[in-house]
């Protein structure tokens, strides 16, 4: 089995987005992993720094550090951060039954992280921040409903 491990620090701008984007999608394609694993890590951290970028810092400088390592067949994505505490966990599932016209905008970005992963687990980091781990199996199991 491939073993993959990588720490980064980005800065926390939008114009690091892609480079995100990209990382992630190297990552995952070094775990070996599907296509459909790998767009869904893609948009699930994309959609994570995004919100630490816009939301934490609000425009502040600040660093998002990643990790990234194949855990047995889960790929594991952590995001650190000094921000604004915040648990993306603690935010209600949207009413999808507002059609999407009626609805405002913004406020999917972490019901798509949960939907694009299989698990989402929020600590607040020691010292102020936020710890934000993804996981997302490379062979997708059932999720219990």
């Amino acid at each position: 089995m491939v073993e993959v491990r990588r720490r980064l620090a980005i800065p926390a701008e939008l114009d690091q987005l892609a480079a995100i984007r990209a990382i992630v999608r190297d990552i995952a394609s070094a775990c070996e992993a599907p296509a459909d694993c790998v767009d869904d890590l893609v948009q699930a951290v994309d959609e994570a720094a995004t919100n630490i970028i816009v939301h934490g810092y609000r425009g502040a400088p600040g660093i998002i550090e990643m990790t990234a390592e194949l855990v047995a067949d889960d790929i594991v994505i952590t995001l650190m951060d000094t921000a604004l505490t915040f648990d993306p966990t603690a935010v209600p599932p949207p009413d999808l039954t507002v059609a999407p016209a009626r609805r405002r905008p913004g406020g999917m970005g972490v019901h798509l992280m949960r939907m694009a992963t299989d698990s989402l687990v929020h600590r607040p980091r020691p010292g102020g921040g936020n710890i934000l781990t993804l996981s997302r199996a490379r062979a997708r199991r059932l999720k219990e409903e």
